[in-house]
């Protein structure tokens, strides 16, 4: 006994059958009803949807020998005359013809096309009707072939061009959008395809569990054709219902208890399972492909979770394994993970060793704890003066704040032990501190000598500070190396960046020079002298390695950012290359 694919089976034979695309139904069957059917049509959508389907109704429906009888609906084929089961079955037909352009691509073809096109349809009411396939696949010499005809058909011939691609129509050949109508298909819902799928396990009297359908209905992703075929694959991989545990099998998938091993070493900071973890994975033939599109299935749904709502569209099993960890996850953690997978998806996917991209995501995953963002510090800057930024801590469970990710990444504490403070940093004094000898009060309008820029310098950061946290940041690494008149210079240590940064925010360090002495002091910059050890002889050729390589590149970025070098001495943090 033959067997018919399900897929081919449950395929609609009227308008009114096209599941989850009711407004291309729509147009299309007004415009047969109304005898308004244009000579061109564009039919738009990823695969599966039913974009080849609805231009054979469209062919059936205008060539059907019944049309307009009383039990024929308006605008819709009967599906049961000799022209449309010839047209449906893909027979032989003078009036219907279905091109693939993949392998029909060239200009040749289009004018064989054309010049069968001129032809009248075999019978006086009937449309001559040409169905090009993959049509983003026609060369650009093609479509100008295409181009008159287009514009001025023979009467009652249709066009219609499906394509999965119409971003690569509108590249190769613009002017023809503008001589078609188009039609987008939509994706079906997980929800819409569960439905159908009952709808023919019933009919087929197969017995199927209700999880493994909504598996397939997942895996689909909203593609009818591909659930019917995935389902005609698990009915045929064994015998008996049709259970989860099958389809998983079947097509590769991995368990949803797996996920939840993941994300219970992930609550935990248990980064040292990852590598047995992953290990498993490999030795059982996962793919690990597979595995991060599960993955983004999961946390989307912890997400949804987490913020209270109820996942839609996961089976039964997924759905207890996200119950049972909700509580474990701040949704900010959860939000970094799916920022983190979505970066780590192209290398899982792309790279000879999809493993080592799979190890250090998930070791990412499982070191949240230990990661403070740029953001995050940057922001914590900005408090008002008096009061000590408030750099925020790794905390001790997950459930920090959603940090979001500054432009080289994250700081990680920690890692490495801090590096040696700079060699000049004046600090404010403490609250209630005597006032250093030879000040005077704010507003004396007198300026300075050197010993009294010297003892009121902090003051001038602090003044600063109010308004620029990091201007006032980078002038911890200045110091009063003198007066002249009403020139005051500065000394900056450790490197010319600072003096760079210094020199574009020059009003600022003359405004606070003014609020504290009262009068208008201009301000000129130089880098710190050489310690005197420097002049004993020549330095020391550095060797040129891994690490000085890697120091090099920091530089170079701290250099390009002010307030990315500023914010990284003043906290004494580490930067990831």
């Amino acid at each position: 006994m033959t067997h018919t694919a399900l897929a081919r089976k449950y395929r609609p034979t009227r308008f009114a059958d096209l599941i989850a695309q009711d407004h291309v139904a729509t147009g299309l069957r007004g415009a047969v009803a109304k005898q308004r059917v244009g000579h061109a049509y564009l039919l738009t959508g990823p695969r599966g949807v039913g974009k080849t389907t609805a231009a054979r109704v469209l062919a059936m429906a205008l060539n059907c020998e019944r049309r307009g009888a009383a039990d024929v609906p308006e605008g819709e084929p009967c599906g049961s005359c000799d022209a449309c089961r010839r047209i449906w079955s893909g027979s032989a037909n003078l009036d219907v013809v279905e091109i693939d352009a993949a392998s029909n691509r060239g200009v040749d073809d289009a004018r064989d096309l054309r010049e069968r096109a001129m032809y009248a349809a075999s019978s006086p009411d009937g449309y001559k009707v040409y169905i090009i396939d993959e049509a983003h696949m026609l060369t650009r010499e093609a479509w100008n072939a295409l181009l008159k005809i287009l514009e001025e058909p023979p009467p009652r011939v249709v066009f219609v061009f499906a394509t999965t691609e119409p971003h690569k129509i509108a590249n190769t050949a613009a002017p023809v959008l503008s001589r078609v109508q188009r039609f987008d298909f939509r994706r079906i819902g997980p929800g819409v395809i569960l439905e159908r799928l009952r709808y023919v396990t019933t009919q087929e009297q197969v017995p199927a569990e209700d999880e493994a359908l909504q598996l397939i209905a997942r895996v689909a992703a909203g593609g009818m054709r591909d659930a019917l075929s995935l389902l005609d694959q698990a009915v045929a991989f064994g015998d008996g219902t049709v259970t989860a545990a099958r389809v998983r099998e079947s097509l590769g998938l991995i368990a949803d208890e797996t996920y939840g091993e993941l994300l219970t070493f992930v609550a935990d900071r248990r980064p040292a399972d990852v590598f047995p973890f992953v290990a498993r994975l490999v030795d059982a033939g996962a793919d690990l492909g597979e595995f991060v599109n599960g993955l983004g299935d999961a946390l989307r749904a912890l997400m949804v979770r987490v913020l209270g709502g109820t996942p839609e569209g996961v089976t039964d099993s997924l759905r207890t394994t996200v119950d049972a960890c909700a509580d474990r996850f701040a949704a900010g953690d959860v939000l970094r993970m799916l920022h983190l997978l979505q970066e780590a998806e192209t290398g899982v996917r792309r790279s000879a060793n999809a493993r080592l991209h799979v190890e250090s995501l998930l070791l990412r995953f499982a070191m949240l704890d230990r990661t403070v963002d740029l953001q995050a510090v940057l922001t914590a800057l900005g408090e008002p003066a008096g009061q000590t930024p408030a750099v925020p801590e790794p905390a001790d469970e997950i459930g920090s704040p959603p940090p979001r990710r500054a432009r080289r990444g994250e700081v990680l504490r920690d890692a490495v032990p801090p590096p040696a403070p700079p060699p000049v940093r004046v600090t404010a004094p403490a609250p209630g501190a005597a006032r250093p000898a030879g000040s005077r009060p704010k507003g004396d309008g007198t300026p300075p000598d050197t010993a009294q820029l010297t003892a009121r310098w902090p003051e001038v950061v602090e003044a600063i500070r109010a308004r620029r946290p990091l201007v006032a940041a980078a002038l911890d690494h200045a110091v009063p190396a003198g007066i002249d008149g009403t020139v005051v210079a500065l000394g900056v240590a450790e490197s010319d960046v600072h003096v760079e940064g210094l020199e574009r925010n020059r009003a600022e360090v003359e405004k606070g020079l003014a609020e504290v002495f009262g009068t208008r002091l201009s301000v000129t910059y130089r880098g710190a002298a050489e310690p005197a050890s420097a002049a004993a002889g020549p330095p020391e050729s550095k060797r040129l390695d891994q690490h000085s390589d890697r120091g090099e590149r920091l530089k170079a970025y701290r250099a390009k950012d002010q307030a990315l070098d500023a914010m990284a001495d003043a906290l004494d943090l580490e930067l990831l290359d």
